[in-house]
């Protein structure tokens, strides 16, 4: 693949983290710019700690949205949140080291393949009702999510050569419009915004209660973070747990996570979008991955990028999301049938049903100011079935 090529498909990674990216810091009161910053440098600094082997992009994690809006309503700003989140960081590194400690056993014991396909399985059909919220149920907005999923998959159908690979950019370039011709893109964002500025930087300040209410939650996303990571290995055909590692791949969300505490982002985490995209082009080149993540940083400094990013109409995210988030799903249900997992089995039956509808059912437990829910909580619901469950029952 040519440079040219590769910028685009990286643009294409960018373009499809953007939407989830920039909607964390405007819940929680933190600045889009350094959002966008500490993702792409966050991304770069994943790439280098696990030797660009996995071919990941991090983006704003929604597992924080609830303690770090807490912390800035309550218990001093954005400022107090950051320091809560190098703590964050911390937990990714010490779970990184107990991993690489224990050996490789552990994940294979943890996540076996019926864990894993329905873990992957469960991060596709979870961002469902996003796509399907984007959307929403105005007649213009239906109209323009449907010509987006139609030209995405026109594009990974039909396309030819360069096209091929660019389904995400063709279906939100067509939304985009479609959807400036019906009137639907706010362009005051555009125009308001400077041409050149730079990121909003803000430094951490420590306060416990911050400490306590953010830092936890990382154990939590630690979990979701495997499920991701064995995700993308199972769409490239990498064995991630070999090579680099699963504690290096914590070790590089930590750091950073840490990282965008210590210039004034939100917390780190991989992306789902991602897998998506990966599934759809077959471009799994890390390198590919790290021009997205230029790109997130050159736009942290053009306002003018980060107002054309915020201003994309939420039906035109919904529709190209409706084909990456079940690209994620489909990839679950094909790890299941590659590792012949026998569905005829009860023991098998009774695991993977508990952990789709834990998952998807919203089941919640709260512990102290941690919340356990969604995929973490089917995970390790899973996680425990599957240790504590006879081998050999079948309905036969």
């Amino acid at each position: 693949m040519n440079k040219r090529n590769k910028i685009l498909v990286g643009l294409q990674h960018a373009l499809s983290m953007a939407g989830a990216t920039l909607l964390v810091p405007l819940l929680t009161g933190f600045p889009v710019s350094i959002a966008l910053f500490s993702s792409g440098v966050g991304t770069l600094i994943f790439h280098y700690i696990t030797k660009e082997k996995v071919p990941a992009y991090l983006g704003s994690s929604f597992a924080f949205i609830a303690p770090l809006s807490l912390v800035v309503a309550e218990y001093g700003g954005v400022s107090s949140a950051l320091g809560g989140i190098i703590y964050a960081g911390i937990v990714y590194l010490i779970f990184g080291l107990i991993i690489k400690k224990s050996g490789k056993k552990i994940i294979k014991k943890m996540f076996p393949p019926i864990i894993t396909g329905s873990v992957i399985m469960l991060i596709g059909l979870s961002l469902a009702p996003v796509a399907i919220n984007q959307i929403g149920t105005s007649p213009k907005g239906l109209l323009v999510a449907l010509v987006t999923f139609i030209v995405a998959i026109w594009t990974v159908l039909k396309g030819k050569g360069l096209v091929k690979i660019l389904p995400v950019l063709t279906g939100l370039t067509a939304g985009y419009f479609l959807s400036l011709s019906l009137g639907m893109v706010d362009t005051s964002v555009i125009g308001q915004a400077n041409v050149l500025g730079l990121p909003a930087f803000q430094l951490p300040t420590f306060n416990l209660n911050a400490v306590l209410i953010i830092a936890p939650v990382a154990i939590v996303t630690v979990v979701e973070h495997i499920g991701d990571i064995l995700a993308i290995g199972e769409t490239t055909g990498q064995n991630v747990i070999e090579e680099p590692g699963v504690h290096n791949t914590l070790m590089g969300d930590g750091l950073a996570t840490m990282f965008a505490g210590l210039v004034g982002g939100v917390p780190n985490t991989t992306y789902g979008e991602n897998i998506g995209v990966l599934n759809l082009t077959k471009v799994y080149d890390s390198k590919v991955v790290q021009i997205g993540a230029v790109v997130a940083i050159l736009a942290s400094f053009i306002p003018k990028i980060e107002g054309i990013l915020m201003s994309i109409p939420q039906p035109v995210l919904g529709g190209i999301s409706i084909l990456l988030f079940g690209m994620i799903a489909s990839v679950g249900i094909r790890t299941l049938i590659q590792e012949s997992i026998d569905l005829h089995n009860s023991r098998n039956l009774v695991i993977i049903s508990a952990m789709l509808v834990i998952g998807l059912g919203g089941a919640v437990i709260n512990i102290g100011v941690v919340e356990i829910s969604s995929i973490a909580l089917a995970s390790i619901i899973g996680i425990l079935l599957n240790l504590v469950l006879p081998e050999g029952c079948t309905n036969e």
